[in-house]
Formats: C-alpha cells, structure tokens, sequence
C-alpha cells in the first residue's frame, strides 16, 4: 500500500494572533509560513509524489501552492474529510479566552468525549479523516501501485488524530503528539499494519531550545504556531 506524505499548513496569521481558526474563511499564511510553503517543494525533491490532496482551506492551499508550481504534472484535488476540526462556538476565539473553559479540560484529558458547541465531536473528526485516508490509499494504489507515495496538506488536530490511530493509539492519548507548521509526517501502510516514518519533520529544532516562558502542560487546541 501507498505512502502518505501528512503536511501541515504554514504558521498562519492566526497562529500568530493566538486564535482558534477552525474553519474561518481569510486565515491566510503569515510571513514566516509563506517561506515555509516556498521551502517545501526543495524538502520534498526526492520524492516522486503521485497525487496532491489537500484540505479546502486556505492556509493548506497556500502551502502547496509553491508545491505545484515545482510540479505542474501535479494537480490539487481538494478533500473536505481533512478539513480542520469544526470547533463551532469556539473558532476566532483567542486560546488564552478558551483555557479557562471547562470544556478545554475534556479536550486535554479525554478527547474522545469532547464536542465543541454548535461544531463537531473530536472523534467525529478522527473518524472521517481515517475514512478519507483508507480510500485515497485505495485509489492511490489503483492508480499508481503499491509503492506509490502521495501528500496529504491539512491541519495539526487532523494529522495528530490520524497518527493515534495508524500506531494503534486511543484518541484519547493523541495531545501527546505535537506536529509544528509545515511539518512532515509519513506513514507508510502495508496490507497488515501502518509504519509512523517520520512525524513532525521540519528540519530545523529551534523549537526544542528553552524558551523565555516555558510551554504549559496542555496541548495547544488545533496545533500552535511551532518555533517563535
């Protein structure tokens, strides 16, 4: 079976503002996420990459254009399955605001049983993202052969969702799973079980070096914004 290239978007202006995106339209690339998406295709030049599949937001489009300007035999094919988590009520509120919400603990602790007002459970989410992998691994193999690799450009809950559930992992223990803008995670899938290859690539550990203020305990609902 194929191999799956998981990108997540470029730091976006709303990483930087500290804001819960979800799905809000104009959430763009900030300066930084647009050098990310610009290195990308450099990251990538060994790989013989047979299908782009993308969420619909814009961020993700953003990332992979330069992606597809390198590869022009390459044409995007938009699946709303790996669209970010519908945070309903939530989303354009400030992540500072959202910790004191009873709710964020569930999120933490047992993410399972989390579902945000007026939005979607988080194993809604997990479930329709597994589904979309399961049929592009199917189609990719069809199309292209058991060997063939392809990229999937979404958001951090959705790729940290799909790894828990490639290693056999309840949902409930995927915030301990971090994976920074533009980050690259690979899982190579076999007829008996997934292989997690690489996760949260992104070639540089700036982000690993001690910080001013330290990062609190909880995981950043949606992604965070990775290295300062």
């Amino acid at each position: 079976m194929p191999t799956l290239i998981l990108v997540r978007h470029g730091r976006s202006t709303a990483n930087t503002e500290g804001l819960l995106a979800g799905r809000m339209p104009g959430v763009g690339l900030d300066e930084r996420g647009t050098a990310q998406a610009a290195a990308l295709p450099g990251r990538l030049a060994g790989l013989p990459i047979a299908e782009v599949v993308t969420s619909p937001l814009q961020r993700c489009r953003e990332t992979i254009r330069p992606l597809l300007d390198a590869r022009p035999e390459l044409r995007p094919h938009i699946e709303e399955r790996i669209e970010e988590c519908d945070y309903g009520d939530w989303s354009g509120r400030k992540l500072d605001e959202l910790k004191d919400e009873p709710l964020m603990e569930v999120v933490q602790a047992h993410p399972s049983a989390a579902a945000f007002p007026g939005g979607e459970s988080m194993r809604a989410m997990q479930t329709r993202a597994a589904e979309a992998v399961r049929e592009w691994n199917a189609r990719v193999e069809r199309d292209h052969g058991p060997d063939a690799v392809y990229l999937m450009c979404s958001h951090g809950d959705i790729i940290k969702s799909l790894v828990a559930e490639a290693l056999g992992l309840h949902l409930d223990l995927f915030q301990r799973i971090a994976v920074e803008p533009c980050s690259i995670t690979a899982i190579r899938y076999t007829r008996l079980r997934p292989f997690l290859v690489r996760l949260g690539d992104t070639g540089d550990f700036a982000s690993l070096a001690p910080r001013e203020e330290p990062p609190g305990d909880d995981a950043t609902v949606g992604g965070g914004a990775g290295a300062p």
